[in-house]
């Protein structure tokens, strides 16, 4: 009756199995949805996926849920060998169907998840797993996390674009291997770092454009191997090193203008490679040297890339670039004349260097200099070796370098300052070691070093230091300890009684340990405090004592039993690294029951080693003298292994069979020299030796008298005894005692089984030997081999081909949309002699056959229909619009102007206007009050003609105005008004060699006052005026008195200032900041640490200086008025503030200033009942309402109604799931598809950290926590009580958990773990 059914839809169900009878006996189907099922995908699910894979066009996404190995696999897709059963395998019923979750800002459909421009600030949470694309494009996130999107294994494209992004953890694409598409253009990346893009084998185009990328990994692109198109567009690249692009095989585009080039050595290379491959279209041009500024790269020719001392990479502002390009960035700078350069080592010792080598590459970690002639005239004075990332510096590297008074090595990679690392710099005075990874400085660290008078370790990880360790620096007068995270506990107490006696400049170093001390400086600390309780007992400078990775170590004992060793183990306790090089404290050794086959002679050179256990091992052979090394052995036991040869020292030497000839004296001889050995070792031969004891036989009866039998001397060396068959080829292995290279056919431990019966060709008669299951088969010539084996039985033609058997082999015969050995790959509708698409649209192939993404201007699916971009033009006051390419004209009536003809008719003045003979200035307008010229002045202004500049905004932050010097006197009032909400910025500053400063310093006002003979003097305002308010500020300097009021209120003042103490009439006056060459000195000058040289950043107005409204003249933003004209240059501002503003840009323009413009495809769409999504900046597609279909949603959908008008949810919200599927999404509390029942009291899984307030900080577990939460309702008379019972927890364990405060602080609590939960008397209220 159903074999004419034409639709079959069975989606969104619980099936678990389908029977084959179900589907193959029915040949009508037109449409068949089978998704969202609960299918368990085993042997007798095999037959659907070759039953979809012959109709592609139903079916789709057709998945499976279970075994876990293959959830989420399309059943197409999967092969036929792995649907298997293992054993009984039961298929519940009660397993739900899974429906995905759509984020609220965003929308699904298609396995299509799009959330643009919804400002998100992250990566939503929980998509669906079956997504193939995701778009994040115009949103505000600003870092990818670890693993961001290694759940979606379906994922083929990822757009990113336009946002903030400047953090890619290294695996947030990993395990992407369908990824094609990667659009991470417009974001605030800086580098690609190491193992970004791995394993995306797949990527077609990758766009890095319009970031801040300012050098690339040799290794970046490694696994790009299909990559297509690359755009590096608009970055800060200034090099790149040879083979980055190497692993690019399938590369047709490539983008890399608007980077600033330096065209020399190091970039001939890509010169040769875009001459050999034109494929860079954006025309990348140089920026130096200036010889060759603004040429094309590939076009020019290669020996005018060169590298001379003359050559000037330095650009004005900025250092040479090759300070900037170091480390896993850039490693391919040449390697200095003379000098050997291998990995990250630059080696120039034993080369008589008279001075050390110029350009040292900046990748540099390990500098050797050692064993060369330097001289004192040979050094230079100044040696600089920052930024060259050195992680240790060889002793002697400095020797004879007297002369050298200054040694940078500022951000290198120093962990500690060993004892004569420094060694040889007798006169140095000034040492830089900032920014490095220091941890510990020792009493010898800075042995030899008397003469230093400037010594910095800022910005290290110093938590600790040796008593002493400055002892040694008799001339020390600076020491900067800043940005260390001091540990003060009691091994720095030392510290802060020596900060107290010594009279030096240190900055004051604070405490970042433990908690009640943080920030507190070092010398402040009471001796008392420095205490090492409650486990704060860390010191960074006690030596750490290590252990092999594979043994356990106690005191001086080292196990190493039962853990499947075959080699003896490295990594020894206290300088020894090696067994091999062991020579102190190895009292005891415990080898026993791993699989080491062998020893060789060093094995044992420990010389204080007095018990070693070698039992139960695979020994079959110890060489002679193995035991030499053992001087202090008093016990060797090796129970249970099989030496045959040499020797078998053991508890009970009799159960080795020792063969004891000549070979084996020494250990006679070795074992009576100390009585190592019970007695109790027996020779198993040869001849007379038997049963003689090893002990007590003299050494003259260990006799060799013939050759030593092969099976004898193969337990030394096995090959002798020719164990490999076949031909096959014996080696020595330390493992396995030998190893057989078989030859081709033959397999086995030994090469002992061949591969199959006919190797050798068994058959006789010249017949041809064919394998049958589980015989040979011998055949003559005749009727007996006259047979073709249907090679089309097992064959692997794909996409629904014909097989055609053939001899030995088969032909696959393709349908029209494929081709291929196998039938594999889909026709490429997109090849120039094909492509359907016009108007130099561009092709792109699809599942479905191919698109076109149209060029701008044009629409239709073959991009043939030009768009009147007319229908909806912008035009004003009756402006004609001609309509162009993508674009369209607005023709203005006389007398209009603007884009749009916006702009009317400017208006004229009559000339009998009282205006015509008053004079506005500043750009004031003048305007009619009655019968009265007035001038409307701009903001900022006043006087009657708007003469006066009464207020700034100052906008810049090096911006400051010079006023007349002579208006400060020493009887001086001056009052004005400020609008900031910055801490710290400099608003007036007087002086040259004495000064007069008032600023703003954390938020308050600050004024000092020195004269250049007494000590500077300052004072606090109260108040804070970093509020964005407008504060008025009033100083009065009279009678050697300085007084300062914030807004009328309290008055602070400096008294008692000597008559003397008077400032230079005729030194310059500065308001709002200074020029930066007096910012230093004026933070000297100022004694009491505070001046910050900062401009002021914010709003002045109305300065009166002794009564008298200055003039602020020119050279900063006018007037306090937020919104500037043209400040926001195609868009509206808005104020925030007193001084702050926003601006809301015109369509088709972005950017905080409105000053970029955004080519958007939407302008102007056709959608007519839908929305308009773009696909890139020159094409979009149509999002069409409910009901309607179509490329332009213009067709009525009869069949399609909303699903949720037939859905009806009591207590909840009817949502729309990811396939269109309608459902309820229920209120707390209660559950069922109508949300009609109230939820049963229950215990839901929970998975999040726990929280708890301590004082004012927050603390949370380190890690999620699997718990229960009690939720839900109980019936009448629960627990035999009248009323309702109560849901809450009947079973609960404790666990102790680690939290993390955001204070810095952590502890360890208990917590109460819910584990069941159920219904009980509720207590009572």
């Amino acid at each position: 009756a159903l074999r004419d059914l034409e639709v079959l839809t069975l989606n969104n169900n619980n099936i678990s199995r389908l029977s084959v009878a179900m589907l193959q006996n029915y040949y009508h189907y037109l449409h068949c949805r089978l998704h969202s099922n609960n299918l368990f995908c085993d042997c007798h699910v095999a037959w659907l996926s070759e039953w979809l894979r012959q109709r592609p066009r139903l079916g789709l996404y057709t998945q499976c849920m279970s075994p876990p190995t293959m959830r989420g696999h399309n059943v197409a897709e999967v092969q036929k060998k792995e649907f298997v059963c293992t054993g009984s395998v039961c298929v519940c019923s009660s397993l739900s169907c899974s429906v995905l979750q759509c984020p609220d800002s965003c929308t699904c459909s298609n396995n299509i998840v799009d959330c643009r421009g919804k400002s998100l600030s992250e990566i939503p949470d929980n998509l669906p797993e079956t997504i193939t694309e995701i778009r994040l494009e115009q949103n505000s996130i600003k870092a990818i996390p670890a693993g961001a999107f290694s759940p979606y294994k379906k994922l083929r494209r990822i757009d990113l674009s336009n946002n903030q992004i400047s953090e890619l953890a290294p695996d947030a694409f990993q395990g992407l291997r369908s990824l094609n598409s990667l659009v991470l253009y417009g974001n605030k990346i800086t580098e690609i770092s190491k193992g970004l893009l791995e394993g995306l084998f797949s990527l077609q185009l990758l766009l890095l454009n319009a970031n801040k990328i300012a050098c690339l990994r040799v290794d970046a692109f490694q696994d790009l191997h299909n990559l297509n198109l690359l755009s590096l567009y608009d970055n800060k690249l200034q090099t790149i090193a040879k083979g980055t692009f190497a692993s690019l095989r399938a590369i047709q585009t490539l983008h890399l203008a608007q980077n600033p080039f330096i065209c020399d050595c190091h970039l001939k290379w890509l010169a040769d490679y875009l001459q050999d491959n034109p494929i860079e279209t954006s025309g990348a041009r140089c920026t130096s040297p200036r010889r060759l500024a603004n040429k094309r790269i590939g076009q020019i020719k290669s020996k005018k890339f060169r590298c001379s001392a003359r050559e000037q990479y330095i650009f004005p502002g900025t250092e040479d670039y090759r300070s900037k390009l170091g480390g896993d960035c850039f490693a391919d700078l040449a390697c200095p004349e003379k000098c050997r350069c291998e990995g990250t080592t630059v080696d120039c010792s034993n080369q008589k260097l008279t001075k050390i080598p110029e350009h040292i590459p900046q990748y540099t970690q390990e500098l050797r200099l050692n064993n060369n002639e330097f001289s004192v005239q040979s050094m230079v004075p100044n040696d600089n070796l920052s930024n060259n990332r050195i992680s240790d510096i060889e002793e002697g590297t400095f020797e004879g370098a007297t002369g050298v008074n200054e040694l940078i090595l500022t951000s290198n990679r120093l962990e500690n300052i060993h004892q004569g690392m420094l060694q040889g710099l007798n006169g140095l005075r000034t040492l830089m070691l900032r920014s490095n990874r220091i941890r510990c400085v020792s009493n010898s660290s800075f042995v030899g070093l008397s003469s230093v008078r400037l010594l910095s370790l800022y910005d290290n990880l110093i938590t600790s230091m040796t008593p002493g360790a400055f002892d040694t620096l008799h001339a020390l007068s600076t020491l900067n300890l800043l940005a260390n995270p001091f540990n003060c506990n009691c091994h720095l107490a030392w510290l802060g009684d020596w900060l107290r006696r010594k009279r030096i400049v240190t900055g004051n170093p604070r405490c970042q340990n433990p908690y009640f001390l943080k920030e507190i400086p070092i010398q402040d600390v009471a001796a008392q405090d420095f205490t090492c309780d409650d486990g704060n007992d860390e010191n960074s400078c006690s030596p750490v004592l290590r252990c092999p990775a594979e043994c356990s170590c106690l005191d001086t004992v080292v196990r190493c039993s039962n853990k499947g060793l075959s080699t003896l183990p490295k990594g020894l306790p206290k300088d020894t690294t090696e067994l091999v090089y062991l020579d102190v404290l190895c009292f005891r050794w415990f080898l026993n029951f791993n699989v080491v086959p062998r020893l060789s002679v060093v094995c044992f050179n420990v010389s204080l080693c007095v018990c070693r256990i070698l039992s139960y091992n695979r020994l079959r052979c110890v060489p002679v003298r193995a035991f030499d090394g053992l001087k202090s052995l008093r016990l060797l036991v090796c129970v249970c292994v099989c030496v045959c040869v040499c020797v078998c020292v053991c508890r009970a030497l009799g159960a080795n069979p020792l063969y004891c000839d000549c070979r084996m004296q020494w250990l006679s001889d070795w074992v009576q020299s100390g009585y190592r050995e019970p007695g109790i070792a027996r020779c198993a031969g040869p001849g007379d030796m038997t049963d003689k004891l090893l002990l007590t036989t003299p050494s003259k009866k260990f006799t060799c008298t013939g050759p030593l039998d092969v099976s004898i001397q193969a337990k030394c060396d096995p090959c002798l005894s020719n164990p490999c068959h076949n031909d096959g080829t014996c080696s020595n292995h330390p493992v396995t005692f030998y190893r057989c290279s078989c030859p081709y056919g033959f397999k086995g431990q030994d090469c002992e089984e061949p591969l199959h019966a006919c190797i050798g060709n068994p058959c006789q008669n010249a017949g041809t030997c064919h394998l049958k299951e589980g015989e040979r088969r011998f055949a003559e010539g005749g009727d007996v081999c006259e047979i073709n084996v249907d090679d089309c039985e097992d064959n692997d033609c794909e996409n629904n081909s014909t097989c055609v058997d053939g001899v030995n082999n088969y032909t696959c015969m393709c349908g029209l949309e494929y081709t291929g050995e196998l039938c594999e790959e889909k026709f490429d509708f997109c090849a120039p002699e094909l492509n359907p698409c016009q108007h130099d649209s561009k092709c792109i192939l699809t599942l479905q056959g191919y698109k076109c993404e149209c060029t701008p201007g044009y629409v239709g699916d073959q991009c043939e229909l030009d768009y009147d971009d007319c229908e909806e033009n912008k035009c004003q006051n009756g402006a004609q619009c001609i309509d162009a390419v993508n674009g369209y004209t607005c023709v203005c009536p006389e007398g209009y102007s603007g884009l749009f003809c916006e702009f009317s008719p400017p208006m004229v003045l009559p000339r009998t206007s009282p205006c015509d003979d008053h004079e506005c200035m500043n750009g004031a307008q003048c305007v009619v009050v009655e019968t009265d010229p007035r001038c409307q002045c701009l903001h900022g202004y006043e006087g009657e003609w708007c003469e006066t500049l009464a207020s700034v905004n100052f906008v810049n932050r090096r911006s400051y105005l010079q006023l007349p010097s002579s208006l400060i006197t020493p009887e001086t009032n001056i009052t004005l008004q400020i609008a900031t909400d910055e801490d710290s910025g400099v608003l007036l500053y007087k002086g040259d060699k004495d000064h007069i400063t008032i600023e703003l310093y954390r938020g308050r006002l600050r004024v000092s006052y020195h004269t250049g003979t007494n000590p500077a003097s300052a004072i606090y305002s109260v108040e804070t005026v970093n509020d964005g308010v407008f504060h008025v500020v009033e100083l009065v300097a009279s009678d050697q008195t300085v007084s300062l009021s914030i807004d009328g209120g309290p008055v602070k003042s400096i008294n008692s200032l000597s008559k003397q103490s008077t400032l230079s009439i005729d030194s310059p006056l500065y308001l709002g900041g200074m020029p930066d060459r007096w910012s230093v000195s004026a933070a000297l000058q100022s004694g009491v640490g505070g001046q910050n040289g900062t401009s002021f950043h914010g709003c002045l107005r109305n300065l009166y200086i002794n009564g008298q409204l200055q003039d602020l003249g020119t050279g900063v933003e006018a007037g306090c008025q937020p919104c500037q004209a043209g400040v926001c240059g195609q868009g509206e501002c808005h104020p925030t503030g007193q001084r702050g503003f926003s601006c809301t840009c015109h369509p088709g323009w972005t950017g905080d200033r409105c000053q970029d413009q955004v080519n958007n495809p939407c302008d102007g769409n056709k959608c007519i009942h839908g929305s308009c999504l773009p696909i890139n900046s020159y094409s979009y597609s149509c999002r069409c309402q409910p009901g309607f279909l179509g490329v332009l949603c213009d067709e009525a959908d009869q069949e399609v109604l909303d699903p949720c008008q037939l859905t009806r949810c009591k207590h909840g919200k009817c949502r729309l799931s990811g396939l269109g599927k309608a459902y309820c999404q229920c209120n707390p509390g209660y559950m069922g598809d109508a949300c009609d029942r109230e939820v049963v009291c229950r215990g839901e899984r929970l998975r999040a950290v726990y929280q708890l307030q301590r004082g004012y900080s927050a603390c949370e577990t380190q890690e999620k926590v699997s718990r229960l939460e009690c939720r839900g309702s109980c019936p009448e008379g629960a627990e035999g009580g009248g009323g309702s019972g109560c849901c809450s927890p009947l079973r609960s364990k404790r666990r102790k958990y680690t939290f993390h405060c955001t204070d810095g602080s952590s502890f360890v609590q208990e917590v109460e773990k819910v584990v069941k939960c159920g219904c009980t008397k509720c207590p009572p209220s």
